[in-house]
């Protein structure tokens, strides 16, 4: 059933309480990578434009003790966010209590406020509760009752049920207030969605990474809804082990060999697997490498797929007119391993009549690196949460918003 949208609602003279994904890398007090702030503004935006006090909820980072506290603040956020809207953002250094009701209280209409970062409430006077991340119901109610209506615009921890998402939807839904998704979570759930229930035709999917276990839920998902998918990064190798090939050093998952077998034996010729590899005899950009076949030699560990793989993967992809890509052909954050990640990312983003998706960290990294971002259909922002839809799961942060 199709989820209440920020449009649907009547935001003039209400405090709009967001929950937003606000979680980017921050040093020094300087914000790196502002991807994940820009993505929210579209919801921000239409909450100053619609009369609303827009109230930002973000968790930054893992919180289990006193001293992460100081190091994880999210007021180099609000200053960056500040400049992006070129309008002030008031900080308010505090989850419960007088001073954010009072910042809350005294908003005038098309203001902004940021709270502290939500993750504080998971330690308490030095002890780690969780009240956050184990949506602690009381910690939700508080939040809600701060608000005439909830947002829930963070498609990153859509797959966690934590107070600041489904704590606060649940609260605002028994309350009888509005509860809906930004525009964020909307365009994520109908990029995702179809490309994975409906699909044009053919639909490919490539899966990278390290390890098979990371992935399996997703291969078998994916195994009855797509055409072919390609396999690529670390988990290569356990699906070589199981069809009898030499690994040398590679890394090997021996205890889902027979997990690989199985998926080998249901996909058929549905899986696309690398034809050679780049190897080398250690864990290192700056050794000397090699292409290989299928068998690799002893002493030797694959780190990228070979020149062969990506012509076959480029003649599979070439007719595809729907493409999911989640995670690294190789060991990207090395540049002698990163090649067939960014030559998959090149041809995406050079393949001009089909849906092409992106998420996960390296292979967004990979299209940013190649400028090919805008080319491409949509970039997903949920790294895990976007794993979790492709697996079919429910996301629980999408399953609190309320049905049109």
């Amino acid at each position: 059933m199709a989820k209440t949208i920020i449009s649907d609602l009547d935001l003039q003279d209400k405090k709009v309480l967001m929950r937003v994904d606000f979680n980017v890398p921050v040093s020094n007090g300087v914000v790196g990578d502002d991807n994940r702030i820009v993505a929210a503004l579209p919801t921000i935006n239409y909450v100053i434009e619609h009369g609303g006090k827009a109230i930002l909820f973000s968790h930054l980072g893992r919180i289990k003790s006193e001293d992460d506290k100081e190091g994880l603040s999210l007021r180099p956020v609000a200053e960056k966010l500040s400049k992006i809207i070129e309008k002030p953002v008031t900080f308010v250094p505090a989850t419960e209590g007088k001073q954010l009701e009072d910042a809350i209280n005294n908003m005038n209409d098309g203001e902004v406020v940021l709270v502290e970062n939500t993750r504080y409430e998971d330690v308490v006077n030095g002890e780690q509760v969780k009240r956050e991340s184990g949506n602690d119901p009381k910690l939700g109610e508080y939040w809600a009752s701060l608000g005439d209506c909830f947002v829930n615009d963070a498609f990153g921890t859509a797959h966690r049920a934590h107070a600041s998402n489904v704590g606060i939807a649940k609260a605002m839904e028994a309350a009888g207030k509005p509860v809906a998704g930004g525009f964020l979570i909307e365009k994520e759930i109908k990029f995702l969605g179809d490309a994975v229930n409906n699909p044009e035709r053919p639909f490919v999917a490539i899966l990278g990474g390290a390890k098979v276990s990371d992935k399996i839920g997703v291969i078998d998902h994916l195994l009855e809804k797509a055409d072919k998918i390609i396999i690529g990064g670390g988990m290569t190798y356990t699906f070589y082990a199981a069809m009898g090939h030499e690994i040398g050093n590679s890394l090997v998952e021996k205890d889902k060999i027979e997990v690989a077998k199985n998926i080998l034996d249901k996909a058929g010729d549905k899986l696309v697997l690398p034809v050679d590899s780049v190897v080398a005899p250690k864990f290192d950009n700056n050794v000397e490498t090699q292409v290989v076949g299928e068998d690799i030699p002893d002493g030797q560990m694959a780190l990228d797929i070979g020149p062969k793989s990506v012509e076959l993967f480029e003649n599979v992809l070439k007719t595809a007119k729907t493409v999911v890509w989640n995670g690294p052909m190789g060991v990207f954050e090395m540049s002698n391993f990163a090649k067939g990640t960014l030559a998959i990312g090149k041809f995406l983003g050079d393949l001009k009549e089909a849906t092409t998706i992106v998420g996960g960290g390296d292979s967004t990294a990979a299209v940013k690196e190649l400028g090919v971002s805008d080319k491409l259909t949509h970039i997903s922002t949920g790294g895990g949460a976007s794993l979790a839809y492709l697996e079919g799961d429910t996301l629980p942060g999408i399953a609190a918003l309320s049905d049109k």
